[in-house]
C-alpha cells in the first residue's frame, strides 16, 4: 500500500535534486560530493514532511488543551530556526559529513582487530530479523543509550553548561524539542551513531529510528496537560516530561533530576528516578528567575547568543 507514496517521494526526490541541487553542487565544483547531496535532499523532504504534519496535528491541539496559557508566543520563534536546522537535514548533513570519515576509519580499525558488528537483528534468525522487529529492538537499545546520555548532560557541570539552553525555554511547546547547542549536539548524535555502528544498525534503519524519536519527542514536549493514560507507562507524555522541565522538579544542574527517559519511562522507573506526579508547573531554570527566587540570568534571545552564552557558561562551568 505504501508503494504508491514512495513512488512519488522518490520522484520529488529526484525532480528537486536535478533541478535545484545538482546544478549548484556543480557550479561549486563538489562533485566528489554528489552523492550526499542526493541523501541530503532526501533529509530535506522528510523534514519538510515531519515539520508540516507536526505543525497541522500538534498548534492545533497546543491551541485547543494548553498546559499553560501565555498572553503572548514571544520567544518561542527562535524554537523553530532550531527544528528546521534539524528537520530540514542541516545539521544531520554537516555531521554525516565530518563524522564519515571518522567512523569509516573505525570501522576499518575494527575490521583489522577482528571485531564484527554485534548484529542483533540476527540473534534469533526468524524473529529478530523480522523488520519491525529489528526496528524496535535498536529503538529501545538506543533509547537506553539515550537516557544515560540524559542523566551525563545532568551530572556534569560543563555538560550541563550547554544543555541548560534546552531547559531554559519557559514557553514549552513542540517546537522546544531541537532547542540544543550545536556542540551538545555533535556530543550526542556522534555517540548515538557510533553505538549504532557498533551493534550493526544498517544506515537506512538508522534514518527511521531517527526520524521515529524525533517525532515522539516533539509531542513530549507540546503544550499539552496530557498523561496518555495506560499508554503513559510504555511511552513518555507531555506531562511526564513536563516535569522534567520544570523549575525545582526535574533538573536544576546536577544534584537534581527526575524523568530522564527520552521515550520509554520503563528506565527512570528501573534506575529510581521516575517521578508520575500529574502536576503543571512552570518551566525554565531558577537562576532565570529574578531576585530573591534566582538571578536573573540570560541565557539569550536569538540563536547565536544562545549558542555563545553556553559555550561562556562551559568555560566558566567550575564557578
Amino acid at each position: 500500500m505504501f508503494e504508491p507514496l514512495q513512488s512519488v517521494f522518490d520522484a520529488v526526490q529526484t525532480w528537486l535534486f536535478e533541478s535545484a541541487v545538482q546544478p549548484v553542487v556543480y557550479a561549486m565544483g563538489w562533485m566528489v560530493v554528489q552523492e550526499e547531496a542526493y541523501a541530503a535532499t532526501e533529509w530535506f523532504l522528510l523534514g519538510m514532511i515531519q515539520v508540516a504534519l507536526l505543525y497541522a496535528v500538534l498548534r492545533p491541539l497546543e491551541a485547543r488543551f494548553p498546559a499553560e496559557t501565555w498572553t503572548d508566543r514571544r520567544g518561542t520563534g527562535v524554537d523553530v530556526i532550531y527544528t528546521l536546522l534539524h528537520r530540514l537535514g542541516l545539521l544531520p548533513l554537516a555531521l554525516f559529513l565530518v563524522f564519515t570519515p571518522l567512523f569509516e576509519n573505525i570501522t576499518q580499525v575494527l575490521r583489522d582487530a577482528g571485531y564484527t558488528p554485534l548484529a542483533i537483528d540476527a540473534l534469533v534468525p526468524g524473529v529478530t530479523d523480522v523488520p519491525i522487529v529489528s526496528f524496535l529492538i535498536y529503538l529501545v537499545v538506543l533509547d537506553f543509550v539515550d537516557y544515560w546520555l540524559h542523566r551525563g548532560q545532568h551530572r556534569f557541570r560543563w555538560w550541563w553548561a550547554l544543555h541548560a539552553l534546552h531547559h531554559s525555554q519557559q514557553k514549552m511547546s513542540f517546537w522546544t524539542d531541537d532547542r540544543n547547542h550545536l556542540l551538545d549536539d555533535v556530543i550526542i548524535d556522534g555517540a548515538k551513531a557510533l553505538i549504532a555502528l557498533f551493534i550493526g544498525v544498517e544506515p537506512a534503519q538508522f534514518v527511521g529510528l531517527i526520524i521515529a524519536t524525533r517525532v515522539m519527542q516533539s509531542v513530549q514536549h507540546a503544550n499539552l496537560a496530557w498523561s496518555i493514560g495506560p499508554l503513559g507507562q510504555l511511552v513518555v507524555s507531555p506531562v511526564f516530561h513536563r516535569l522534567h522541565h520544570a523549575i525545582g522538579y526535574g533538573h536544576e544542574g546536577r544534584r537534581y533530576g527526575c524523568n530522564f527517559a527520552v521515550l520509554f519511562p520503563v528506565w527512570d522507573q528501573l534506575f529510581g528516578t521516575a517521578d508520575t506526579r500529574r502536576v503543571i508547573e512552570p518551566t525554565g531554570i531558577r537562576d532565570q528567575l529574578p531576585a530573591p527566587q534566582g538571578a536573573s540570568r540570560d541565557y539569550g534571545r536569538g540563536f547565536w547568543a544562545q549558542q555563545w552564552l553556553g559555550l561562556r557558561r562551559m568555560v566558566g562551568a567550575g564557578e
